[in-house]
């Protein structure tokens, strides 16, 4: 009886602390976060570019970004309806296997990490990939909402193909997306 008791505490403790980390990790939040492997898959069966956002768990920007950026209403549409948006730790010790490439943890930085920063570790880092996961291109350094709107909507709408990056914030953004969303600060 004490067993089957002991159990049961722990199957319902393991239960409830899973899913407040699922639920804390994606509270407020409409952006649907997947892995590097998930978003490969899908992207097999339904093209879309990807947004990587790597992080580690000692950054504090990256917090902010989570807390302040990453659940704008604007953001969070945008981001769901042209990307499938990546969550990857760059320290994670499991090995990520992207079709027959594995990446595995050395040097403190899980190589997935390392490759897609093209070695210039600095966090937070949004790494945009086209639909055959080819490198676009990393935006380093924390954005608030109206920045990086004007950022995912750059490449998620491909403007990065058609001009530079000055003209498409002087003159294209606002005439396309109005002026930029204003920053949501949470207390």
């Amino acid at each position: 009886m004490k067993i089957f008791i002991l159990t049961l505490i722990a199957s319902l403790s393991i239960t409830f602390i899973g899913h407040s980390q699922v639920t804390s990790a994606h509270a407020g939040q409409k952006i649907q976060w997947m892995t590097l492997e998930q978003a490969f898959a899908a992207t097999q069966k339904e093209p879309r570019k990807i947004m990587v956002d790597i992080y580690t768990g000692w950054c504090g920007w990256c917090k902010v970004m989570d807390q302040r950026t990453f659940t704008n209403e604007k953001v969070a549409d945008f981001v769901s309806e042209k990307f499938y948006a990546v969550k990857l730790d760059a320290e994670i010790k499991d090995t990520i296997t992207i079709g027959t490439q594995k990446y595995i943890w050395q040097n403190g930085y899980n190589q997935a990490g390392v490759a897609l920063l093209q070695g210039k570790m600095s966090f937070p880092t949004i790494v945009y990939l086209d639909e055959k996961f080819n490198m676009i291109q990393p935006v380093a350094g924390f954005q608030e909402a109206p920045q990086f709107h004007q950022v995912i909507t750059f490449f998620g709408d491909n403007h990065y193909k058609k001009g530079n990056w000055e003209a498409y914030q002087k003159d294209i953004y606002p005439k396309q997306y109005g002026q930029p969303v204003v920053a949501e600060v949470k207390k």
